[in-house]
């Protein structure tokens, strides 16, 4: 199979899906939309053992909700919840939603990482303002948006660096398109030891993220764990929340099993991961676009082809990220870049 990526190299490569941004340089924190054009089909799988969440046991497939509006990734912990409301306000004014005799109510789950303690001014005062961030991130969702240190990438950690917002996608041969993106803060690390060379390099497509495929040869510490600290005061502020998109004519079952498959790509691109630490979460979207519904042969590529572009999205969002005041950590490019 030919292996290439969409136009754009992003999620906005999957038909009817804009994605926007909103951030505060003094918080150190910000919000990541995707709008739908229409009501999608969405599912969710968790498997980190401290995840945040809105509305994603409507997800399920045995549960009544088929079609949502917008997914939400925010930093900010719990407070970040707060951005789904914000998204909500705006396609409420659009008179979107789920009608329920007159009045329509928009479907925004959420997920969130932690980054209350990277720096940023969190005092900001009786409210957060992740409301208005969600917002603001929802009238900014273009088919073009930036990546790295970019809405709820903004003040991400991993082990040493900086986190980030990726994206990547892929076009398959039988004309289905896969895409992911992720909002990186993982306990763990995505870097070979302290090489500089990301665990996702064998998916990189066209220097993407630095075309330093694997060290070689392996240095003799790969295989030991790097983590952001051990401390139990800050253990649990980690967290890869992530969406996984395709254009393919899926039931809300099957948008499940693809969620399940892309987190081969967390476990590609990150070492360690799925920890009791994270919050590991990736939600998935099928707009059906394509006309394309998959045959068993297909899922065998959809899978596969759905990690490895979740990897992608993982290291581009560490790669891309970029140095500001008061970081804790430094970003790639200024550790590796030079």
């Amino acid at each position: 199979m030919t292996i290439k990526p969409g136009l754009r190299n992003s999620l906005s490569d999957i038909a009817g899906l804009t994605v926007g941004n909103a951030a505060s340089s003094k918080l150190k924190s910000g919000v990541t939309v995707v709008l739908c054009e229409e009501p999608t089909i969405a599912s969710v799988h968790v498997m980190g053992g401290g995840p945040g969440t809105r509305d994603t046991e409507l997800l399920s497939p045995k549960n009544l909700v088929e079609g949502i509006d917008a997914l939400v990734l925010s930093g900010g912990s719990a407070f970040g919840l707060d951005a789904a409301s914000g998204v909500q306000a705006m396609l409420r004014e659009q008179g979107r939603g789920f009608a329920i005799g007159p009045v329509t109510v928009p479907i925004v789950p959420a997920a969130i990482l932690f980054d209350l303690t990277n720096g940023g001014d969190k005092d900001w005062g009786e409210y957060p303002p992740y409301r208005e961030l969600g917002k603001e991130a929802a009238l900014a969702a273009r088919e073009d948006f930036a990546i790295g240190s970019e809405g709820a990438g903004y003040g991400a950690k991993v082990a040493g660096l900086k986190g980030g917002l990726g994206t990547a996608s892929l076009k398959l041969d039988n004309g289905i398109t896969i895409a992911a993106l992720a909002a990186v803060n993982a306990v763990g690390s995505p870097i070979i030891a302290d090489t500089g060379h990301f665990w996702a390099a064998p998916f990189e497509i066209d220097g993407e993220f630095g075309n330093r495929s694997l060290p070689s040869p392996l240095p003799d510490n790969a295989a030991e764990i790097q983590i952001k600290h051990r401390t139990p005061a800050s253990s649990i502020a980690n967290t890869t929340i992530a969406v996984i998109a395709t254009d393919a004519v899926l039931t809300k079952a099957q948008a499940e099993r693809l969620a399940i498959a892309s987190h081969d790509g967390f476990a590609r691109a990150l070492w360690p991961v799925h920890t009791p630490l994270d919050g590991d979460l990736i939600f998935s979207l099928a707009t059906g676009k394509s006309d394309i519904v998959p045959d068993l042969n297909d899922w065998l590529d959809i899978g596969a082809y759905a990690a490895s572009v979740m990897s992608r999205a993982i290291a581009r969002g560490i790669y891309e990220a970029s140095s500001e005041p008061n970081d804790l950590h430094p970003s790639w490019q200024e550790k590796y870049g030079r």
